[in-house]
């Protein structure tokens, strides 16, 4: 009979092996899983904030159409790329799954923010204005920047509307690669992220510096203009009843959503190397626009780098968590 120790060898060796890179393997579709759990109760939670704000969408608004038509040729892409024969279908395939789901998360969450900005109370631009003044920071001196310099206005509008822009790279490398877990956690990084953001922005809802801090005439309207003053009394006031999807306004100030944004895109392609000194480069870009091209004072973005790390570390943990059950 052979020795315990000859059974146990072969045994405990095949066991390290199972514990390293397949127990990672076998946690990846429990991600992918819980975050389209996650955006189902995302849904569940955006028609009981809608209806109790008083709020609905119109289906019929031609707004809304836009959504529809790509939606439906996103899906019917993804039911029939796996069946052609054309060579790159599979990568195809993931790509457009990625960028549905990503899309999709996106809308919902930025719809999310008219119900939850209508159910907030108060203003918070004294108290963000005193930290900003604290920290020694002017934004009218930044504003006034910008004004004098048209070049400025240019490369600032650029740079804030790349926030779109970013995802489709590193999704798109993702696909390639076939890396089915890094977009995927991406994905739930941000979910993570802007569920986070909303609901630290109803403890300090603001209409930002444009409109707090600027009282005269305007010789530049910056890329998010002044939403904030009109929409945010209006949805409180219910003088606001329809969600038009095609006409979706940001109203977060604090935290300031595209430096979330600016430190998961980063993050993400740090580990890329064809993507690592564009994408910081263009998001570095971006949080220089920021505070004017977005009206945010320097507290909304500081508080946005640390939703942003907050969020990357409860991904973090959560799949540590997963890794553990796998095993």
């Amino acid at each position: 009979m052979p020795a315990p120790t000859a059974i146990a060898g072969p045994c405990l060796a095949e066991s390290a092996v199972l514990r390293g890179p397949n127990v990672v393997r076998a946690a990846e579709p429990l991600l992918r899983r819980h975050l389209l759990i996650a955006v189902v109760a995302t849904m569940c939670l955006f028609s009981a904030l809608m209806h109790r704000a008083e709020l609905r969408i119109d289906p019929r608004q031609l707004g809304n159409f836009p959504f529809y038509v790509v939606g439906v040729v996103l899906l019917g892409l993804r039911l029939w790329l796996p069946r052609s024969a054309w060579q790159h279908a599979a990568v195809a395939t993931r790509f457009v799954e990625y960028i549905g789901l990503f899309t999709f998360i996106t809308l919902i969450a930025a719809a999310l923010s008219y119900p939850v900005t209508a159910l907030t109370h108060g203003y918070a631009d004294v108290t963000l204005q005193a930290v900003d003044e604290a920290l020694g920071f002017d934004w009218l001196r930044w504003y006034r920047l910008v004004v004098d310099h048209p070049v400025l206005q240019m490369l600032g509008t650029i740079a804030y509307r790349s926030i779109y822009v970013t995802p489709i790279f590193l999704l798109w490398h993702a696909a390639r690669a076939g890396d089915q877990d890094r977009a995927y956690r991406f994905m739930t990084v941000f979910w993570v992220a802007a569920m986070m953001t909303l609901a630290v922005f109803t403890l300090m809802p603001a209409v930002g510096p444009f409109s707090h801090l600027w009282h005269g005439a305007i010789p530049y309207m910056p890329e998010s203009e002044q939403w904030q003053s009109g929409l945010i009394p209006a949805l409180r006031e219910h003088a606001v009843r329809v969600v038009d999807l095609g006409q979706i306004r940001g109203i977060v100030s604090a935290p300031s959503f595209h430096t979330v944004a600016a430190v998961l895109y980063i993050v993400a392609a740090w580990r890329i190397e064809a993507l690592r000194w564009p994408v910081l480069a263009v998001n570095a870009a971006m949080l220089l626009s920021t505070p004017v091209e977005g009206t945010h004072y320097l507290i909304d973005m500081i508080l946005g780098a640390f939703v942003a790390a907050a969020a990357l570390a409860l991904v973090q943990v959560y799949e540590r968590k997963l890794v553990q059950r796998a095993r």
